[in-house]
């Protein structure tokens, strides 16, 4: 069996694992850090946070709409989400996304695995979308800490 290529990230946040798990279950929150326009951009259109639950956040980009679809197979509040992944243009390609939040010092781990990528370049071009997000949702818990 080939081995589908996969991204892993890691980022410090200087925030509670539940109020990192909020920024992914509450969409008011997921819009002000997800995907690579402003608050304004996002359609966040479902967060059924349940396993079954589906999810569906739409997004603006460079005068086009993009959607994302997605089914949570693992919840455990404050801890770990794991859900597939698809793009609505291409709905057979079908990955899965995992979340942790793990206590560390005064704030959170974040680990993302974003796995089973059809090819290398969705893992590249994934791995700078995941970045640019991540950066947001870090810098977000850094000026609500200086506040």
């Amino acid at each position: 069996m080939d081995a589908r290529p996969s991204l892993t990230l890691r980022r410090w946040l200087n925030a509670s694992p539940a109020r990192v798990y909020a920024a992914w279950t509450d969409p008011r929150q997921l819009a002000r850090w997800w995907g690579p326009g402003t608050p304004e951009d996002m359609h966040v259109v479902d967060l059924d946070v349940r396993v079954g639950g589906r999810f569906h956040v739409g997004f603006s980009y460079a005068g086009e709409r993009h959607d994302v679809h997605g089914t949570y197979k693992e919840v455990v509040p404050g801890e770990r989400l794991v859900f597939s992944w698809f793009w609505g243009s291409t709905p057979e390609r079908v990955s899965q996304v995992t979340v942790r939040c793990r206590p560390d010092g005064d704030g959170c781990m974040l680990t993302l695995i974003h796995e089973q990528f059809v090819d290398e370049a969705a893992r590249l071009g994934h791995t700078r979308g995941w970045t640019a997000s991540l950066n947001r949702l870090e810098a977000l818990f850094a000026r609500e800490h200086l506040a």
